[in-house]
């Protein structure tokens, strides 16, 4: 069964997705270091990991789309879903106590809508 998926895709959504990570921890780092020491509270942790999931997935959707021929909101959105399944498998790994639950699904959507966007810009950017 042919997707019509070749090497050059993959290796986008990869480099994408390698990328957004990249991001993700240098957004979590710095945000760590304001919170150790400096006076900033822990209170916009949720907003910082929404902003950074969905900046970063659209970089990964971004350089998804780059690879694909057509379809740049497909392969942006896959990008997202990639990355959030990858951080949900980091979660349950590294957090016993996690659990999905609304703020879980709001992350997994901004994500996806992220990825899908990023690949629409790629994909058009691209032309």
């Amino acid at each position: 069964m042919d997707f019509g998926i070749n090497k050059t895709q993959l290796k986008h959504l990869a480099f994408g997705i390698l990328m957004a990570y990249a991001i993700t921890c240098i957004v979590f780092l710095a945000f760590a270091m304001l919170v150790t020491y400096t006076d900033m509270s822990e209170r916009s942790l949720p907003t910082v990991v929404a902003v950074t999931t969905f900046l970063s997935v659209m970089v990964a959707g971004f350089d998804a789309a780059r690879g694909a021929n057509h379809k740049g909101w497909l392969w942006g959105m896959g990008a997202g879903l990639v990355y959030v399944l990858i951080m949900a498998a980091i979660m349950v790994t590294m957090l016993p106590t996690f659990a999905v639950d609304g703020r879980t699904l709001m992350v997994t959507v901004l994500g996806i809508a992220g990825g899908g966007l990023g690949g629409i810009l790629g994909i058009n950017l691209k032309r």
